[in-house]
Protein backbone atom coordinates (compact mmCIF):
# COMPACT_ATOMS: atom_id res chain seq x y z
CA UNK A 1 0.00 0.00 0.00
CA UNK A 2 1.52 3.19 -0.81
CA UNK A 3 0.35 6.50 1.02
CA UNK A 4 0.52 9.54 -1.14
CA UNK A 5 1.20 13.04 0.74
CA UNK A 6 -0.02 16.23 -0.24
CA UNK A 7 2.34 18.20 -1.99
CA UNK A 8 3.65 20.45 0.80
CA UNK A 9 2.79 18.06 3.59
CA UNK A 10 5.34 18.71 6.84
CA UNK A 11 7.55 16.23 8.39
CA UNK A 12 4.97 16.10 11.17
CA UNK A 13 2.50 15.12 9.51
CA UNK A 14 4.66 12.49 7.73
CA UNK A 15 5.90 11.66 10.98
CA UNK A 16 2.18 10.90 12.21
CA UNK A 17 1.07 8.86 9.28
CA UNK A 18 3.96 6.83 10.20
CA UNK A 19 3.08 6.01 13.59
CA UNK A 20 -0.06 5.43 13.06
CA UNK A 21 0.47 3.00 10.38
CA UNK A 22 3.44 1.61 12.46
CA UNK A 23 0.84 1.05 15.30
CA UNK A 24 -1.58 -0.96 12.84
CA UNK A 25 1.57 -3.13 12.54
CA UNK A 26 2.94 -1.79 9.41
CA UNK A 27 6.62 -1.34 8.40
CA UNK A 28 7.24 2.02 6.62
CA UNK A 29 9.68 3.00 3.74
CA UNK A 30 9.33 7.03 3.31
CA UNK A 31 10.24 7.98 -0.02
CA UNK A 32 10.69 12.15 -0.35
CA UNK A 33 10.03 13.13 -4.02
CA UNK A 34 10.72 17.22 -4.65
CA UNK A 35 6.75 17.80 -5.16
CA UNK A 36 5.28 14.99 -2.47
CA UNK A 37 6.10 12.41 -0.04
CA UNK A 38 4.73 9.10 -0.57
CA UNK A 39 4.60 6.08 2.21
CA UNK A 40 5.52 2.55 1.60
CA UNK A 41 3.39 0.75 3.90
CA UNK A 42 4.15 -3.01 4.45
CA UNK A 43 1.96 -5.74 6.08
CA UNK A 44 -1.43 -7.25 6.49
CA UNK A 45 -3.84 -5.10 4.23
CA UNK A 46 -6.48 -6.35 6.28
CA UNK A 47 -5.31 -4.49 8.94
CA UNK A 48 -5.26 -1.17 7.68
CA UNK A 49 -8.14 1.04 8.55
CA UNK A 50 -8.05 3.04 5.71
CA UNK A 51 -10.89 5.34 6.93
CA UNK A 52 -7.94 6.44 9.77
CA UNK A 53 -5.39 6.78 7.49
CA UNK A 54 -7.21 9.22 5.25
CA UNK A 55 -8.36 11.42 7.51
CA UNK A 56 -4.78 12.46 8.84
CA UNK A 57 -3.91 15.73 7.67
CA UNK A 58 -1.73 16.33 5.14
CA UNK A 59 -3.09 12.31 3.17
CA UNK A 60 -3.98 12.75 -0.47
CA UNK A 61 -4.62 9.48 -1.45
CA UNK A 62 -4.37 5.93 -0.34
CA UNK A 63 -2.78 3.37 -3.61
CA UNK A 64 -2.63 -0.29 -3.27
CA UNK A 65 0.53 -1.61 -4.67
CA UNK A 66 -0.03 -4.78 -7.28
CA UNK A 67 3.13 -6.68 -7.65
CA UNK A 68 4.32 -9.26 -5.26
CA UNK A 69 7.72 -7.02 -4.54
CA UNK A 70 6.40 -3.95 -2.98
CA UNK A 71 9.24 -1.59 -2.28
CA UNK A 72 11.00 -2.47 -5.60
CA UNK A 73 8.36 -1.70 -7.55
CA UNK A 74 8.33 1.52 -9.75
CA UNK A 75 4.44 0.95 -8.35
CA UNK A 76 6.34 2.88 -4.94
CA UNK A 77 9.01 5.18 -6.48
CA UNK A 78 8.86 6.06 -10.36
CA UNK A 79 11.98 7.98 -10.33
CA UNK A 80 15.20 5.69 -10.60
CA UNK A 81 17.15 4.82 -7.71
CA UNK A 82 20.80 6.15 -7.57
CA UNK A 83 23.54 4.72 -5.68
CA UNK A 84 26.19 7.02 -4.25
CA UNK A 85 29.50 5.77 -3.06
CA UNK A 86 31.57 8.94 -2.59
CA UNK A 87 32.06 10.30 -6.17
CA UNK A 88 30.63 6.91 -7.86
CA UNK A 89 27.20 7.53 -8.82
CA UNK A 90 25.45 4.17 -10.12
CA UNK A 91 22.04 4.76 -11.55
CA UNK A 92 22.60 8.02 -13.33
CA UNK A 93 23.52 8.87 -16.98
CA UNK A 94 27.14 7.88 -16.33
CA UNK A 95 27.84 4.27 -17.08
CA UNK A 96 30.23 2.68 -14.63
CA UNK A 97 32.41 -0.20 -15.01
CA UNK A 98 33.58 -2.68 -12.49
CA UNK A 99 36.80 -4.66 -13.23
CA UNK A 100 39.21 -6.66 -11.84
CA UNK A 101 39.92 -10.89 -11.94
CA UNK A 102 37.65 -13.25 -10.76
CA UNK A 103 39.33 -14.29 -7.60
CA UNK A 104 41.92 -12.22 -5.39
CA UNK A 105 45.25 -14.71 -6.09
CA UNK A 106 48.55 -13.34 -5.34
CA UNK A 107 49.57 -9.60 -4.26
CA UNK A 108 51.07 -9.32 -7.69
CA UNK A 109 48.63 -10.27 -9.98
CA UNK A 110 46.63 -8.64 -8.25
CA UNK A 111 47.57 -5.07 -7.90
CA UNK A 112 49.04 -4.98 -11.24
CA UNK A 113 45.70 -6.08 -12.50
CA UNK A 114 43.95 -3.19 -10.35
CA UNK A 115 46.62 -0.40 -11.86
CA UNK A 116 45.32 -1.68 -15.41
CA UNK A 117 41.94 -0.79 -14.68
CA UNK A 118 42.61 2.23 -13.36
CA UNK A 119 44.17 2.92 -16.20
CA UNK A 120 41.71 1.84 -18.35
CA UNK A 121 38.55 3.76 -16.91
CA UNK A 122 37.28 1.29 -14.81
CA UNK A 123 35.84 2.86 -11.45
CA UNK A 124 35.35 -0.29 -9.45
CA UNK A 125 37.50 -2.61 -8.70
CA UNK A 126 36.08 -6.54 -8.19
CA UNK A 127 38.15 -9.52 -7.04
CA UNK A 128 36.68 -12.74 -5.25
CA UNK A 129 37.87 -13.07 -1.21
CA UNK A 130 35.57 -15.99 -0.96
CA UNK A 131 34.86 -18.09 -3.82
CA UNK A 132 31.86 -20.55 -4.29
CA UNK A 133 32.69 -23.25 -6.32
CA UNK A 134 31.01 -26.20 -8.35
CA UNK A 135 34.16 -28.58 -6.67
CA UNK A 136 34.72 -28.47 -3.70
CA UNK A 137 38.27 -29.10 -4.70
CA UNK A 138 38.62 -25.89 -6.45
CA UNK A 139 40.41 -22.71 -5.46
CA UNK A 140 38.54 -21.71 -2.85
CA UNK A 141 39.29 -17.96 -2.11
CA UNK A 142 42.00 -16.86 0.40
CA UNK A 143 39.49 -15.48 2.48
CA UNK A 144 40.20 -12.17 4.93
CA UNK A 145 43.88 -12.28 3.60
CA UNK A 146 42.28 -11.84 0.16
CA UNK A 147 40.39 -8.73 1.46
CA UNK A 148 42.89 -7.05 2.80
CA UNK A 149 44.85 -7.67 -0.11
CA UNK A 150 41.73 -5.67 -1.67
CA UNK A 151 41.67 -2.86 0.48
CA UNK A 152 45.40 -2.54 -0.03
CA UNK A 153 44.71 -2.18 -3.87
CA UNK A 154 42.03 0.15 -2.91
CA UNK A 155 44.22 2.72 -1.19
CA UNK A 156 46.50 2.64 -3.83
CA UNK A 157 44.68 2.88 -6.91
CA UNK A 158 41.54 4.86 -5.66
CA UNK A 159 39.17 2.40 -6.68
CA UNK A 160 36.11 1.18 -4.74
CA UNK A 161 35.53 -2.42 -3.79
CA UNK A 162 32.86 -5.25 -4.91
CA UNK A 163 33.44 -8.35 -3.67
CA UNK A 164 31.31 -11.44 -2.67
CA UNK A 165 30.23 -12.73 0.39
CA UNK A 166 28.77 -16.36 0.81
CA UNK A 167 28.07 -17.10 4.46
CA UNK A 168 25.76 -15.07 6.80
CA UNK A 169 28.93 -15.47 9.07
CA UNK A 170 31.52 -13.19 6.87
CA UNK A 171 28.73 -10.83 6.66
CA UNK A 172 30.31 -8.24 9.31
CA UNK A 173 34.10 -9.22 8.12
CA UNK A 174 33.39 -8.29 4.56
CA UNK A 175 31.90 -5.14 5.50
CA UNK A 176 34.57 -4.38 7.20
CA UNK A 177 36.93 -4.06 3.83
CA UNK A 178 34.13 -3.60 0.90
CA UNK A 179 31.93 -0.82 -0.58
CA UNK A 180 29.79 -3.05 -2.35
CA UNK A 181 29.04 -6.46 -1.56
CA UNK A 182 28.22 -8.84 -3.92
CA UNK A 183 25.72 -11.49 -3.27
CA UNK A 184 26.36 -14.20 -6.05
CA UNK A 185 23.76 -16.35 -8.31
CA UNK A 186 23.79 -19.43 -6.50
CA UNK A 187 22.78 -17.52 -3.16
CA UNK A 188 20.27 -15.27 -4.75
CA UNK A 189 17.86 -17.27 -2.79
CA UNK A 190 19.52 -17.59 0.50
CA UNK A 191 16.92 -15.19 2.27
CA UNK A 192 18.89 -15.35 5.75
CA UNK A 193 22.24 -13.90 4.22
CA UNK A 194 19.86 -11.26 1.86
CA UNK A 195 18.79 -10.15 5.06
CA UNK A 196 21.97 -9.98 7.00
CA UNK A 197 23.69 -8.21 3.78
CA UNK A 198 20.92 -5.91 3.74
CA UNK A 199 21.20 -4.95 7.76
CA UNK A 200 24.73 -4.13 7.01
CA UNK A 201 24.60 -1.09 5.26
CA UNK A 202 26.37 -1.79 2.33
CA UNK A 203 25.10 -1.15 -1.17
CA UNK A 204 24.43 -4.65 -2.78
CA UNK A 205 25.27 -6.24 -6.09
CA UNK A 206 22.33 -9.04 -6.47
CA UNK A 207 23.11 -11.59 -9.07
CA UNK A 208 20.27 -13.10 -10.86
CA UNK A 209 20.10 -16.90 -10.13
CA UNK A 210 20.82 -19.52 -12.57
CA UNK A 211 17.06 -19.87 -13.42
CA UNK A 212 15.92 -17.45 -11.65
CA UNK A 213 12.52 -15.28 -13.16
CA UNK A 214 12.61 -11.91 -12.83
CA UNK A 215 9.99 -11.70 -10.40
CA UNK A 216 12.01 -14.14 -8.23
CA UNK A 217 14.72 -11.69 -8.79
CA UNK A 218 12.99 -8.62 -7.66
CA UNK A 219 11.39 -10.93 -4.67
CA UNK A 220 14.90 -11.56 -3.33
CA UNK A 221 16.12 -7.55 -3.46
CA UNK A 222 12.55 -6.95 -1.60
CA UNK A 223 14.20 -9.14 1.51
CA UNK A 224 17.17 -6.88 0.99
CA UNK A 225 15.57 -3.15 1.23
CA UNK A 226 12.56 -4.61 3.49
CA UNK A 227 16.00 -4.87 5.82
CA UNK A 228 16.01 -1.27 5.61
CA UNK A 229 18.65 -0.92 2.46
CA UNK A 230 17.18 0.54 -0.21
CA UNK A 231 21.23 0.52 -1.54
CA UNK A 232 20.70 -2.47 -4.98
CA UNK A 233 22.02 -3.45 -8.32
CA UNK A 234 20.89 -5.86 -9.76
CA UNK A 235 23.25 -8.09 -11.91
CA UNK A 236 21.68 -9.87 -15.27
CA UNK A 237 25.01 -12.57 -15.36
CA UNK A 238 22.82 -14.83 -17.52
CA UNK A 239 20.68 -18.05 -17.05
CA UNK A 240 20.37 -21.52 -17.46
CA UNK A 241 19.21 -23.22 -20.82
CA UNK A 242 19.02 -25.96 -22.66
CA UNK A 243 22.17 -23.94 -25.14
CA UNK A 244 25.72 -24.79 -24.37
CA UNK A 245 27.47 -22.82 -26.89
CA UNK A 246 28.23 -20.63 -23.85
CA UNK A 247 28.41 -21.10 -20.18
CA UNK A 248 24.98 -19.09 -19.71
CA UNK A 249 22.38 -17.66 -21.82
CA UNK A 250 22.61 -13.73 -20.88
CA UNK A 251 19.31 -12.02 -21.23
CA UNK A 252 19.36 -8.68 -22.78
CA UNK A 253 15.79 -8.20 -22.04
CA UNK A 254 15.89 -7.92 -18.50
CA UNK A 255 17.52 -4.96 -19.22
CA UNK A 256 14.16 -2.43 -19.87
CA UNK A 257 12.37 -5.74 -18.44
CA UNK A 258 13.72 -4.77 -15.20
CA UNK A 259 14.03 -0.49 -16.04
CA UNK A 260 10.14 -1.05 -16.51
CA UNK A 261 9.24 -3.20 -13.25
CA UNK A 262 11.37 -1.59 -10.70
CA UNK A 263 13.57 1.61 -9.64
CA UNK A 264 16.18 0.10 -9.03
CA UNK A 265 19.79 0.32 -11.59
CA UNK A 266 20.50 -3.16 -13.26
CA UNK A 267 24.61 -4.16 -13.99
CA UNK A 268 24.82 -6.91 -16.86
CA UNK A 269 27.74 -9.36 -16.23
CA UNK A 270 29.07 -10.68 -19.92
CA UNK A 271 32.39 -12.51 -18.43
CA UNK A 272 30.10 -14.85 -16.39
CA UNK A 273 27.30 -14.66 -18.98
CA UNK A 274 29.57 -16.32 -21.62
CA UNK A 275 32.15 -18.01 -20.31
CA UNK A 276 34.57 -17.28 -22.72
CA UNK A 277 36.34 -13.45 -23.40
CA UNK A 278 36.13 -13.52 -27.57
CA UNK A 279 32.14 -13.02 -27.14
CA UNK A 280 32.49 -10.37 -23.52
CA UNK A 281 33.11 -7.28 -26.37
CA UNK A 282 30.00 -7.61 -28.54
CA UNK A 283 27.77 -8.36 -25.38
CA UNK A 284 29.21 -5.37 -23.04
CA UNK A 285 28.23 -3.37 -26.21
CA UNK A 286 24.45 -5.01 -26.96
CA UNK A 287 24.48 -3.96 -22.21
CA UNK A 288 25.18 -1.07 -22.70
CA UNK A 289 22.73 -0.41 -26.21
CA UNK A 290 20.07 -1.93 -24.40
CA UNK A 291 20.38 0.09 -21.22
CA UNK A 292 22.54 -1.18 -18.42
CA UNK A 293 23.85 1.32 -15.61
CA UNK A 294 27.43 -0.69 -15.60
CA UNK A 295 29.38 -3.24 -16.50
CA UNK A 296 31.32 -6.43 -14.46
CA UNK A 297 33.89 -7.59 -16.36
CA UNK A 298 36.22 -9.86 -15.58
CA UNK A 299 40.23 -8.50 -16.42
CA UNK A 300 43.27 -10.81 -15.63
CA UNK A 301 47.01 -9.94 -16.84
CA UNK A 302 47.52 -13.57 -17.32
CA UNK A 303 44.31 -16.06 -17.96
CA UNK A 304 46.08 -19.06 -18.82
CA UNK A 305 47.34 -18.95 -15.17
CA UNK A 306 44.45 -17.60 -13.29
CA UNK A 307 43.10 -20.09 -10.79
CA UNK A 308 39.45 -19.14 -11.14
CA UNK A 309 37.93 -18.05 -14.63
CA UNK A 310 40.47 -17.52 -16.88
CA UNK A 311 38.64 -18.69 -20.31
CA UNK A 312 36.36 -15.99 -19.70
CA UNK A 313 39.02 -12.58 -18.76
CA UNK A 314 40.28 -10.37 -20.86
CA UNK A 315 43.68 -9.41 -20.91
CA UNK A 316 44.19 -5.38 -19.75
CA UNK A 317 45.15 -4.30 -23.21
CA UNK A 318 42.02 -5.88 -24.58
CA UNK A 319 40.03 -4.38 -22.17
CA UNK A 320 41.04 -0.90 -22.66
CA UNK A 321 40.48 -1.10 -26.24
CA UNK A 322 36.93 -2.22 -24.91
CA UNK A 323 35.96 0.56 -22.77
CA UNK A 324 37.27 3.28 -25.72
CA UNK A 325 34.84 1.51 -27.70
CA UNK A 326 31.87 1.29 -25.52
CA UNK A 327 32.42 5.34 -24.76
CA UNK A 328 30.95 5.59 -28.69
CA UNK A 329 27.71 2.89 -27.56
CA UNK A 330 27.28 4.92 -24.70
CA UNK A 331 27.23 8.31 -26.52
CA UNK A 332 24.63 7.11 -29.11
CA UNK A 333 22.37 5.69 -26.14
CA UNK A 334 22.79 9.41 -24.45
CA UNK A 335 24.90 8.30 -21.70
CA UNK A 336 28.87 8.40 -20.77
CA UNK A 337 31.71 5.98 -19.76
Amino acid sequence: MIIVMQAGATKDQIQQVEETLISLGFKTHPIYGEVKTVIGAIGDKRLLNTQLISTLPGVEDIVPIMKPYKLVSKELKQTKTTIQIEDITIGGREIVIMAGPCAVENEQVFYETARQVKAAGAKILRGGAYKPRTSPYSFQGLEEEGLKMLATARQETGLKIVTEVVDTRDVETVAKYADILQIGARNMQNFRLLKEAGASGKPILLKRGLSATIEEWLMAAEYIISSGNPNIMLCERGIRTFETATRNTIDISAIPVVQELSHLPIIVDPSHATGTWKYVDPLAKAAVAAGADGLLIEVHNDPARALCDGPQSLRPDKFAQLVEELKAVAAAVDRKI
